[in-house]
């Protein structure tokens, strides 16, 4: 076995060992670090000998790990003894892969924790929840990676130093802490889907972590419709991918995309997600993943059924108001009645200054300007709009529409 294959199957493991060890030893930081040491073993002694059983050897290693770190603690002697004295079971030295437990949903509530910040909660779920390193996750987000390993090891004390316990919050807490933990999910998902910054306009392997961790939190929260209205979100936009960008990597309009290459699987799974979240009506999640149900099923943008999505954002700004949503509104409205409609949509969070900053506004009121003939307005949006953007390949589309205004 080779890196590749460590890698691998740490990717499937990680979570679950991380959980078990983190419940049978009480400490998180040491069952993160724990289970770290095991594959790094794992680095060396897989390509000399494979084991029969991965990920049993991977528990039973860090396990190990785990128990030696606790003897050189004298304040906690009693609790290695207590490990030492309980052999571990079959069901923790050679894990069912097929199993998924509470350990992983508890795991899932402590990484994102209301103590921590949204970035730590981030990183941290990223790590122990997804199994990436911190190199991978730097390169995600295109930061720094001693500005990840701080985030990790900041979150991974404040989780001590709070005492948060390893266990599922309470039933009455557990939907009030599950906001949070959808929350990072879209985050990370985000992100993936159209970069904030860098040379790249898809991160495919963040976006599709996202739907990894949102799969696992609907098989344990299958009562909870946002869970899966969540879950549809992300499989119907990432339907999209394999049209959005071309060879080169260059970003494919909406109206320009073949339809053909949309992954019609990935759309079938997220109608089936959507079914299950519209049970006791749409939340938040469950509305933006409505909206894209029906991009997912026009032939074309010119097909689309604009006045659907323009009373399903007036939905979802009603039980969730922001100003994106009011932008993304706008878009809607100018397809369903006309760009003049929309631009004074624009123009009220243009005034009311709610997304400061943001290239998003003066793109899309470039955008409505354009249809509209106002050429020498249209093109100084759009330039203000590449000056905004941090994102290398949204910055050359913005550049080439303000060209073409000339």
């Amino acid at each position: 076995m080779d890196a590749a294959d460590v890698e691998a199957v740490w990717r499937i493991e990680s979570a679950r060992i991380v959980a078990a060890l983190t419940r049978l030893t009480g400490d998180f930081a040491l069952a993160e670090d724990a289970a770290q040491e095991a594959v790094a073993e794992a680095l060396v002694s897989w390509p000399l000998a494979a084991p029969a059983s991965p990920a049993g050897w991977l528990m039973a290693t860090a396990r190990r790990r785990a128990i030696d770190a606790i003897r050189r603690r004298a304040a906690l002697r009693d609790r290695y003894a207590l490990l030492a004295a309980d052999p571990p079971t079959d069901e923790e030295i050679d894990p069912d892969p097929d199993r998924i437990d509470d350990d992983i949903l508890a795991l899932m509530f402590v990484s994102c924790h209301p103590v921590l910040s949204r970035e730590t909660q981030v990183a941290l779920t990223l790590r122990v929840v997804g199994g990436l390193s911190s190199k991978e996750i730097a390169r995600a987000f295109l930061l720094p990676v001693p500005t990840v390993q701080a985030r990790i090891t900041r979150g991974k004390k404040t989780i001590a130093a709070a005492a948060v316990p390893f266990e599922l919050p309470p039933s009455d807490q557990r939907r009030e802490r599950l906001g949070g933990v959808l929350s990072v999910l879209y985050v990370i998902f985000t992100e993936g889907s159209t970069a904030t910054s860098g040379d790249r306009l898809l991160r495919p392997d963040v976006a599709y972590e996202a739907i990894r961790l949102a799969r696992t939190l609907a098989a344990l929260q299958p009562d909870e419709p946002e869970v899966h209205g969540l879950l549809a979100l992300f499989e119907l936009t990432a339907a999209r991918f394999p049209a959005r960008t071309g060879p080169d990597g260059s970003p494919v309009l909406l109206e320009d995309q073949d339809r053909r290459q949309w992954d019609y699987s990935a759309i079938r799974r997220g109608l089936a997600a959507l079914t299950r979240a519209s049970a006791r009506g749409l939340g938040p999640y469950g509305l933006q993943a409505a909206i894209a149900a029906v991009h997912a099923a026009a032939p074309s943008v010119e097909a689309t059924d604009w006045d659907r999505i323009v009373l399903l954002y007036e939905a979802l700004g009603r039980v969730a108001p922001s100003p994106v949503v009011e932008l993304n509104q706008a878009v809607a409205v100018a397809m369903a009645s006309g760009p003049a409609q929309a631009l004074a949509i624009v123009d009220e969070l243009v005034a009311s200054d709610l997304l400061p900053g943001s290239h998003l506004v003066p793109a899309v009121r470039g955008e409505l300007l354009a249809r509209l003939g106002r050429r020498p307005q249209a093109r100084a949006e759009l330039e203000l709009a590449a000056r905004l953007c941090a994102n290398q390949r949204e910055r050359s589309v913005l550049l080439r529409k303000a060209a073409l205004l000339d």
